[in-house]
């Protein structure tokens, strides 16, 4: 069954109420991304859980063939999951340009080539806006989708997005991938330029997530964590 991204009860096709399953023991973050790993790692170290990540398992990474953040997610999930014979937690996200319309979407990764070089998709970016003629402010966002699936078949599924507008030249060098392009709508400065306490949580408002993966995350803690 899939959550609905807010926590506590849902109900299934047949309207029953049913409660989240929670998250116990050991986990597997489904992820071969440093920087992303070292992210979520940063989420889930307050709530205890005891997480591996799928790169230290040895376990493959499968091809990303969905057409959606949450395909993608549970898709990852799904796979070391069943490889590990223990829950995993993965996550699919990227960042959406309006001028571009979408793109490039679930292929954020892609625009940056097998060597994952971002300053050159951020550039790539800024170039294929400039050919549809658009003119600033280029707003776009940040989507993350999360999927807990358990061994079992078992999917818990989480959504979260920030919008903001994109700024050229990259400003920043913090975070990873589109980080130093994305200015999100709440402050005046890239999520290059943000420290990690400050990109996962508003100043002064500990309670309400920022960052696209600190919003899916907060509602899949109070659902399965909390």
């Amino acid at each position: 069954m899939a959550g609905e991204g807010q926590g506590g009860a849902r109900q299934n096709q047949k309207g029953c109420v049913m409660t989240h399953r929670k998250i116990h023991g050991k986990l597997v973050i489904a992820t071969h991304n440093p920087g992303k790993l070292w992210e979520l790692q940063q989420l889930l170290g307050p709530h205890g859980v005891d997480a591996v990540s799928a790169g230290d398992l040895n376990l493959p990474e499968p091809e990303e063939t969905e057409t959606t953040f949450r395909g993608n997610a549970a898709l990852k999930a799904r796979a070391a999951a069943m490889a590990a014979g223990l829950p995993a937690f993965a996550d699919d996200s990227g960042l959406c340009v309006d001028a571009l319309d979408g793109a490039p979407g679930v292929y954020s990764a892609r625009w940056a080539g097998e060597t994952r070089d971002f300053k050159a998709a951020c550039e790539l970016v800024r170039t294929e806006i400039a050919k549809r003629g658009a003119r600033p402010p280029y707003r776009a966002n940040f989507t993350c989708a999360l999927a807990v699936v358990w061994p079992d078949g078992h999917i818990e599924e989480f959504e979260g997005r920030v919008d903001g507008e994109l700024v050229f030249p990259p400003k920043g060098d913090k975070g990873f991938g589109y980080d130093p392009i994305f200015k999100p709508d709440e402050l005046d400065k890239t999520f290059g330029e943000m420290m990690s306490a400050e990109k996962h949580a508003l100043p002064g408002d500990g309670s309400r997530a920022l960052s696209h993966r600190a919003r899916a995350f907060q509602a899949l803690a109070k659902a399965c964590l909390d």
